[in-house]
């Protein structure tokens, strides 16, 4: 399993369901990119500048919004993840 480093996360993206505009299904290429996910592994925190553990204010399970153009995209073991900052996330789906 993965486990991020620091105040990163990783989320599965909530993938969108196909779109249909007046009965024609939209290209991948003409959606607009997903925001939402599940957060399924989160690091430790961060360092503060006295090298104290500043905690993640999000848990595994989570689901939440982040910005569109954020993080970086991963695939493992055939599965593709997007990896976050805390910084990145904009709300958690309570």
């Amino acid at each position: 399993m993965l486990q991020p480093i620091g105040d990163r996360v990783i989320v599965k993206v909530k993938d969108e369901e196909e779109e249909k505009v007046g009965g024609i299904v939209l290209a991948s290429n003409a959606k607009e990119k997903p925001q939402m996910g599940e957060i399924i592994a989160v690091g430790n925190g961060k360092r503060n500048a006295n090298g104290d553990l500043i905690p993640m204010s999000v848990a595994k399970g989570e689901t939440v919004f982040f910005d569109k153009y954020s993080g970086t995209n991963l695939k493992y073991e055939g599965k593709k993840y997007l990896v976050l900052r805390e910084s990145d996330l904009l709300a958690v789906v309570k």
